[in-house]
């Protein structure tokens, strides 16, 4: 079962969450802050964590983004009271792999807890198509041999695509499946998101690979 720390100073959410996730035996731990997670995660190796953004001691974005420059590939669920778009899109560029607001169900929250760990039994290691390749453990991407720089989010944008190539893929499918969540009709963060990663793997180079597909959704064009 999925090793799960919880870095949140609320102490009553906190509990509410370790004592929710214990109960369906998953291996649960709980600190406060950034400083007693660096400490605890030097000996234990966790799959997720539980990351609150409005921290006493620490951002809990700075904090997200220091531990992914230092290496954890494992799952950031991202706890806010913050939920506008442009927050949720700060929460997920700094690493964050998915964003909750507060208040929140628990149903919702676990919900979104499996939807990333089910993502870790990816049974290939890479994924390509044409000169635009996917290393899925060393989380790299290029084209043409070159290197490209994508946030997580990102990342987990085009390895959904890159799964489904030739086939289009609507903005529900696509928030099902890579946010954990249901479509907002009102939110407009996969457009966001759809642009970036346009930006990154298709303006820089001649042949384009991402098509809007007007009223369906978005496909990425298999290169034979």
């Amino acid at each position: 079962m999925a090793k799960i720390l919880i870095i949140e100073d609320e102490k009553k959410v906190s509990a509410f969450i370790q004592q929710g996730l214990s109960e369906l035996s998953y291996s649960v731990d709980a600190v406060e802050g950034p400083g007693s997670a660096r400490h605890v995660m030097e000996k234990t190796k966790y799959d997720l964590l539980i990351l609150d953004v409005m921290l006493g001691e620490e951002n809990g974005m700075n904090f997200a983004k220091e531990i992914r420059a230092a290496g954890y590939n494992g799952f950031i669920l991202m706890l806010t009271a913050l939920s506008t778009t442009k927050d949720k899109i700060l929460g997920l560029d700094s690493g964050a792999d998915d964003y909750l607001a507060k208040p929140f169900e628990f149903e919702e929250l676990l919900a979104r807890i499996r939807a990333l760990l089910r993502r870790k039994s990816n049974e290939v290691s890479q994924l390509a198509n044409g000169d635009l390749r996917m290393d899925l453990l060393t989380r790299s991407v290029s084209r043409e041999g070159k290197k490209i720089e994508l946030t997580t989010k990102e990342f987990s944008l085009l390895e959904f695509l890159m799964r489904n190539l030739d086939h289009t893929v609507d903005r529900n499918a696509i928030a099902q499946q890579v946010w954990g969540t249901e479509f907002d009709p009102d939110s407009n963060v996969i457009d966001v998101y759809i642009n970036h990663l346009r930006k990154k793997i298709d303006t820089p180079f001649s042949r384009k690979l991402l098509k809007t597909v007007v009223g369906q959704g978005y496909v990425l064009q298999k290169i034979d």
